[in-house]
């Protein structure tokens, strides 16, 4: 794939379930380690993500699965942003923030209210893309206890 091929973003499909592990456990196991909690999602998307009433989308390069972003339901309109990560040889091309923008986009028409999500300090450049498309920092007394270890930024998106 070229900077100038297309990418397609589209639902989880069946089929995915492999790609959406494997995408996942590489960035995860690069930055950090992975936890007991992630491998309940990577292993059953369908039960911790879709089947509650959130959301899986990929992104598609040549007929390839080369991203993933999750919305996982918190309730009251409200949608974790998760298990987002494009493969290592395509990162650089902007298929991030495209991702991203395409889930929030997706998130508005749903009607959810608000996005959400954890990530680590270290991750400069997914917090520039988070705050280039408008998340904001949460300030620490609204911040709850996350299930990641590796979680210490808290960031939101009010889309109301």
């Amino acid at each position: 794939m070229t900077a100038q091929s297309p990418v397609e973003i589209r639902h989880f499909a069946p089929g995915d379930e492999t790609a959406f592990r494997e995408l996942n456990e590489a960035w995860i196991a690069r930055h950090f380690e992975v936890e007991k909690k992630d491998l309940e999602v990577l292993n059953d998307p369908e039960t911790y993500i879709l089947r509650p009433g959130g959301a899986l989308l990929m992104a598609v390069g040549d007929g390839v699965a080369i991203g993933t972003c999750a919305l996982l339901a918190m309730g009251d309109g409200s949608f974790e942003v998760a298990k987002m990560t494009v493969s290592e040889t395509h990162r650089g091309l902007g298929i991030g923030k495209k991702l991203l923008a395409h889930v929030i986009e997706y998130a508005r028409g749903m009607g959810a209210n608000r996005l959400y999500l954890e990530t680590n300090r270290k991750l400069g450049n997914a917090i520039h893309v988070y705050e280039s498309l408008g998340f904001r920092h949460l300030p620490a007394e609204r911040v709850k206890p996350s299930p990641y270890a590796r979680a210490n930024v808290y960031m939101e998106l009010l889309l109301r």
